[in-house]
């Protein structure tokens, strides 16, 4: 009867999140009115509290462990905390972020009771003191405003943690990552990508001249440089890759994206030559069976989970994905394919990708030069790490050591994800309650200055005239 219970429950997970899913686009058509778009939201909850209640009686059945049923109940508070929470402290927040958000955190919550109850508690107690903290961003994200004129203390902070870590971090996987302090591990990169992209925002938007991008580029380069050093290549990636497209978007001139493309392009060839985990890691990318006894034994036993698991995968707790290395972390994708199945997996790349597609549309309809810049940022950085993550995963990529955020186990990662959701949710809070000071003076200030950025602003207030 237990296994017939757990059969069945594996088929309504997928339902209810391919219909979830499937609501999260229905949200960005353009003839939707408030009221419609209140009841999507409304539907997609009770697909998301259907879908975590059937889960977690599904880890009850197959574990018989009581605390199991206290750590749901403790989640669903959570969650109705959240989602109640922000509708009572900011009438316009963006309700598809916040359920978006609440979704990927229910879906890493069961897959980390799954793979480790005690790894699960924490960080269920780390996403509720993260939470408690994230609340308070929108509010000030309104209420400061001189955040956009400390462009160089984020440089000077950034470069400094990352300095710190490079010299007298601790060591994980080759590369130094983090710092333990009283049992906590700290990941600093984590933290200083978020002030990377304050950076960058606040040192373009106010000039796009050849002197201006040269003084950022070189201190962007500089983060880059150190974790490199570091050997934190993943994180290496992720902060090239942010600082080309916020670039490119500020400027609006082919010539710096494809210059930016080059020296990457050359910067991994070097990187190739000098580091010998690099040089595993490809080796295990391009050819991971004929080294599957060292090398690529990390990224087979994801490809067998993946391939055993199917479309409809095998069921919670019927799978093996102990056998993947450090799976709670960087393989967590493949933990999600092989038991709840490939349709499973494909509904949490359109949650990410519809998450992604919200931060971009954000950006785009932001009147200020900054926050446009910052909201664009946070944007690409979200969305390379998901393009990261699952890529490295299913072989279409060398696998780089990042996290799937929300979803993977890790404290850094996760309290700085919903720091990233609460800046951008401060912005459309902002922008939906009318919070448009400064904003005319800085379109005026970008109009004519030929960067793409400036562009898309006179064009907004061609429409709006």
């Amino acid at each position: 009867m237990s296994s017939i219970f757990c059969e069945l429950s594996k088929y309504l997970m997928i339902l209810l999140f391919a219909l979830y899913a499937m609501e999260c686009f229905s949200v960005f058509q353009r003839k939707r009115s408030k009221e419609r778009q209140a009841a999507i939201f409304r539907r997609q909850n009770i697909w998301m509290f259907l879908l975590h209640l059937d889960a977690y009686l599904v880890l009850f059945d197959q574990t018989e462990n009581p605390k199991i049923l206290m750590f749901y109940g403790a989640q669903v508070i959570f969650f109705v905390i959240v989602q109640s929470g922000y509708k009572l402290l900011y009438e316009h927040s963006a309700q598809l972020l916040v359920n978006n958000m609440c979704m990927l955190l229910a879906v890493g919550f069961v897959i980390l009771t799954r793979l480790s109850y005690e790894k699960a508690v924490k960080q269920f107690a780390i996403a509720v003191g993260s939470m408690i903290f994230a609340l308070g961003i929108p509010y000030l994200i309104k209420k400061i405003r001189f955040i956009r004129n400390m462009a160089y203390w984020y440089a000077g902070i950034g470069i400094l943690a990352l300095a710190a870590v490079a010299a007298l971090g601790s060591t994980s996987y080759g590369a130094k990552l983090s710092f333990s302090v009283a049992g906590v591990t700290v990941q600093p990169s984590e933290f200083v990508k978020i002030l990377f992209v304050f950076f960058v925002a606040g040192m373009l938007y106010r000039s796009q001249g050849l002197r201006q991008v040269a003084v950022t580029t070189a201190l962007a380069a500089a983060h880059v440089v150190i974790l490199v050093l570091s050997k934190d290549l993943g994180g290496a990636l992720i902060f090239f890759v942010v600082y080309l497209a916020m670039l490119y978007v500020a400027t609006g001139k082919p010539f710096y994206f494809i210059g930016g493309l080059a020296s990457g392009s050359l910067a991994a060839a070097v990187a190739y030559r000098l580091f010998s985990h690099v040089r595993v890691r490809v080796m295990a990318w391009q050819d991971p069976v004929s080294v599957i006894d060292k090398e690529g034994y990390q990224i087979c036993q994801s490809l067998f989970a993946i391939g055993t698991g199917g479309w409809f995968g095998v069921g919670l707790n019927q799978g093996m994905p102990g056998k993947i290395p450090v799976v709670e972390q960087d393989f967590v994708f493949s933990a999600i394919s092989e038991e709840m199945g490939g349709i499973f997996a494909l509904c949490l790349i359109m949650v990410c990708l519809s998450c992604f597609l919200m931060f971009v549309n954000i950006a785009m309809q932001l009147k200020d030069g900054f926050y446009k810049l910052v909201a664009l940022g946070l944007g690409t950085m979200y969305g390379f790490q998901v393009f990261l993550t699952i890529g490295g995963v299913i072989k279409f990529i060398p696998s780089t050591g990042v996290t799937l955020p929300l979803v993977s186990y890790g404290g850094s990662s996760l309290f700085s994800t919903m720091i990233i959701f609460a800046v951008i949710q401060g912005f459309y809070i902002m922008r939906e309650s009318g919070g448009k000071r400064n904003g005319k003076k800085q379109a005026k200030a970008w109009q004519g200055k030929g960067g793409a950025l400036g562009a898309s602003l006179s064009a907004q207030e061609g429409e709006r005239e």
